[in-house]
C-alpha cells in the first residue's frame, strides 16, 4: 500500500463556501500549489506531493463541489468562480511567489488565474489542460435552454451508490485501468462518502457535470494566456484527451512555453507515468529556476 507521511487538513472560506485543502508542511521551502481536475479531489496528487515535499511547502486544495469542499448550491460551476477561490486561498495563505502544477479542469484555471495576476506566479505546469473546444455555433436561446433542461434533468437524478467500498473500487479501475491497484484503492477511499444506509457514493456533485452556456470565451482564455509572464511547462500524453492545452496551436499564446508529451499514459498522466511526470517537472523546475 502506498506510504506517505500525512498531510493536514485545513478549511478556508470563498464566497460563503468552506473549502478544504490539504498542507504537507515545510514552510519554509518555496510554495508550491497542486489543482486537480474535475471529479477528482486532492489526494489525487498525494503521490506528487510525495515527491515533491522536501523542496516545497505543497499545499492541495479540493475544488468546490469535489472532495471534501462544500457544493455550490444555485450557481454553476463556472471557470470565474473556481478561480476565485484559487485567489482566495493563495492570498489567505500569502503563497506568492507560488510554483503551480495543474491537472485537466485544474490547468485551465491556473493558467487563467497565472494570466489574471502573472506577478503572483513564478513557474506554471499544466497536465493535459482543457484547451480551446469548438466553439458552439447554436443560437443563444437553444444553448440556454439545453442548459435549464440538463439541470432538470440532474436534479432527478440520484447519484449512484455502490454496495461495499470494494465495488466503488472496482468502479474506478475499470474507469481508469491504467492506475495500479493501489492507486485505484487510494483514489476511492478519499473520494467517496459512507452513506448512512451503508452504502458508498462519489464525493463529487453532480451538478459539475451540467455544461455552461457562458463561460469564459476562447478569445478571453487566448488574451490572458498572452498575459502569463513565468514559464509555462505543457505535459500531455500521446494517448490523452483531444483539445488539450499544447495541441491545436495554442503553443504560439504563450510568452515563455515548452511541451512534453508522454507516452503510454491516458488522461491522468500523473498516474499513469509518476516517475516520467515527476523527473520531466523537476527538469523544468530547475531550469526555470
Amino acid at each position: 500500500m502506498f506510504e506517505r507521511d500525512n498531510p493536514t487538513s485545513h478549511s478556508y472560506f470563498s464566497q460563503r463556501l468552506r473549502l478544504h485543502y490539504l498542507d504537507w508542511g515545510n514552510d519554509s521551502a518555496p510554495d508550491m500549489l497542486l489543482i486537480h481536475g474535475v471529479h477528482d479531489h486532492c489526494h489525487s496528487w498525494d503521490w506528487l506531493a510525495q515527491s515533491m515535499r522536501d523542496r516545497y511547502h505543497v499545499v492541495a486544495p479540493d475544488l468546490r463541489g469535489h472532495g471534501d469542499s462544500e457544493w455550490s448550491l444555485g450557481s454553476p460551476y463556472a471557470y470565474l468562480e473556481y478561480v476565485q477561490d484559487i485567489a482566495q486561498l493563495v492570498r489567505q495563505r500569502h503563497l506568492p511567489p507560488v510554483t503551480i502544477v495543474s491537472h485537466s479542469l485544474g490547468g485551465t484555471i491556473a493558467s487563467v488565474f497565472a494570466g489574471a495576476y502573472p506577478d503572483l506566479v513564478t513557474r506554471l505546469v499544466i497536465i493535459e489542460g482543457v484547451g480551446l473546444y469548438p466553439r458552439d455555433t447554436d443560437p443563444p436561446d437553444e444553448r440556454l435552454r439545453h442548459w435549464i433542461d440538463n439541470n432538470y434533468a440532474l436534479s432527478a437524478r440520484v447519484p449512484r451508490r455502490y454496495g461495499t467500498l470494494e465495488d466503488a473500487y472496482q468502479r474506478m479501475q475499470d474507469t481508469n485501468p491504467h492506475l495500479s491497484p493501489d492507486q485505484a484503492r487510494h483514489l476511492t477511499i478519499h473520494g467517496s462518502n459512507l452513506n448512512e444506509d451503508g452504502t458508498y457514493t462519489w464525493k463529487f456533485d453532480n451538478y459539475t457535470r451540467t455544461p455552461r452556456p457562458y463561460d469564459i470565451p476562447n478569445e478571453d482564455l487566448v488574451a490572458l494566456w498572452q498575459r502569463i509572464t513565468c514559464p509555462v511547462l505543457i505535459v500531455n500524453s500521446h494517448q490523452g484527451y483531444p483539445h488539450r492545452i499544447g495541441q491545436d496551436d495554442t503553443l504560439g499564446h504563450f510568452q515563455d512555453v515548452r511541451l512534453y508529451e508522454i507516452e503510454d499514459a491516458g488522461h491522468w498522466t500523473h498516474h499513469d507515468q509518476l516517475g516520467v511526470c515527476v523527473d520531466v517537472i523537476d527538469e523544468f523546475l530547475g531550469n526555470a529556476a
